[in-house]
C-alpha cells in the first residue's frame, strides 16, 4: 500500500477554507482530515473524533509535556489547538490522503515538519473589508470577537509567501476548482 500524501490548507477566519476543504473531501481522492486536537467547546454539530478531539487545556499541557504534538498553537487565550503525531503516522500508513484544516502558523509548522512530503495551499480573502462581511454574516461571533479575527487575518495574511501556492477565494467555485487542480497534480507526483 502506497504511503497517504500530505495537504495542508490554511487560510485567515471566514475565508471559506471549511467549504472548500469539504469539496475536496466529496472528489474520490481519498481525502481524510487530520483531526486536530483542541480545548475550544463543539460548535453545532461538532463531534468528538470526527471534526476535532476536544480536550481540556490540562490534558493539552499533557500532550505538549510529552512531545506528542507535530504543532500547536493558543490560537486564542485559553483555545488551543495542535495536530498528534500519533494520528498523523496512522492515517499515512493505512494510505489516506490527509488534508489538515489549519490555522495559518500551524500549517507553516506542519509544512517545516514535513517539507516536500506535504503540498501546503493558502486561502486568501479577496480583501480584509470583504473578510470581515463573511464573518458579520455567518453570524456565529460578536462584534469584539470579529474585531480579534479581523486582527489576526492581518497578520495571518502577511504569512502568505511561506506556503506552496496561494489562491484567492474571490468568486468560490473557482477558487475550489483552482485548489483541485494543485491536489491533482501533487498526487499524480
Amino acid at each position: 500500500m502506497q504511503p497517504g500524501k500530505l495537504f495542508i490548507i490554511a487560510a485567515p477566519s471566514g475565508t471559506g477554507k471549511s467549504t472548500i476543504v469539504n469539496y475536496l473531501m466529496k472528489q474520490g481522492l481519498n481525502m481524510h482530515f487530520s483531526i486536530s486536537l483542541t480545548t475550544r467547546k463543539p460548535r453545532g454539530e461538532e463531534k468528538n473524533g470526527v471534526e476535532y478531539f476536544f480536550t481540556s487545556v490540562e490534558d493539552f499541557s499533557t500532550h505538549i509535556a510529552n512531545n506528542d504534538l507535530i504543532e500547536y498553537e493558543e490560537v486564542y487565550a485559553g483555545c488551543f489547538y495542535g495536530t498528534l503525531k500519533s494520528q498523523v503516522e496512522k492515517q499515512i500508513a493505512q494510505g489516506q490522503n490527509i488534508i489538515f484544516d489549519v490555522d495559518v502558523n500551524g500549517g507553516i509548522n506542519i509544512k517545516k515538519h514535513f517539507g516536500e512530503e506535504a503540498l501546503s495551499i493558502f486561502i486568501m480573502p479577496p480583501s480584509i473589508e470583504e473578510l470581515r462581511k463573511r464573518l458579520e454574516k455567518r453570524g456565529t461571533d460578536s462584534p469584539e470577537v470579529i474585531d480579534q479575527r479581523i486582527a489576526r487575518a492581518e497578520y495571518e495574511i502577511s504569512q502568505a509567501p511561506h506556503f506552496d501556492k496561494i489562491v484567492v477565494n474571490d468568486d468560490l467555485a473557482t477558487a475550489q476548482s483552482e485548489v483541485l487542480m494543485l491536489v491533482k497534480d501533487f498526487l499524480n507526483q
